[in-house]
């Protein structure tokens, strides 16, 4: 799982935040004060989650956000009015928080970040040489059949594959059953 960063302007705030964490058994890899010192931390680290405020002493957590590499993300701690002007999708809490719902909270950023990250590294799954042959004879089956361009006949399968609830090439294979009959 990654690594948790927080970063606001008073020390003692961020490790008054660290215990919280650590009581939920969440291990905190650094409390900063600035964000230079956030940034330079986030580069030694694989992945994880900045704790800020809107403001720290050198940046606003807007610019933060932007300068953050894609394997972090910024949980924004703020007045309710605050939060109401934070950009879509990034996780923001409202002060005062419950130490469960930002336990909770941060869990769960880790938990889609490392999918997230898995999911990047795996890439997109390869079909057997089998499944394509499958997809390509459905495809042109439609394209004969039905007059259809190749794409029109893959977004065909692919629509109907969502349609169905089925993958791709168990619809390729439904599409050439019922059309051989």
């Amino acid at each position: 799982m990654g690594s948790i960063i927080i970063a606001l302007p008073k020390l003692s705030d961020g490790k008054h935040i660290r215990e919280l964490l650590a009581r939920h058994g969440l291990e905190t890899a650094r409390v900063c004060t600035t964000a230079s010192q956030v940034l330079a931390e986030v580069h030694q680290l694989d992945s994880g989650v900045v704790i800020t405020g809107c403001r720290l002493p050198d940046m606003y957590y807007r610019q933060l956000a932007e300068y953050l590499p894609d394997y972090f993300e910024l949980l924004l701690l703020a007045t309710p009015a605050n939060l109401a002007g934070k950009p879509v999708g990034m996780m923001g809490l409202a002060m005062p928080l419950k130490a469960i719902e930002l336990a909770g909270t941060v869990e769960m950023m880790l938990i889609q970040l490392s999918r997230r990250i898995k999911k990047e590294k795996s890439g997109p799954k390869k079909r057997t040489k089998a499944e394509q042959e499958l997809i390509t004879g459905a495809k042109l089956l439609l394209m004969e059949r039905n007059h259809l361009t190749e794409e029109e006949a893959f977004r065909y399968l692919q629509k109907t594959s969502m349609d169905s609830g089925t993958n791709l090439v168990e619809t390729a294979e439904m599409v050439l059953l019922m059309m051989k009959e």
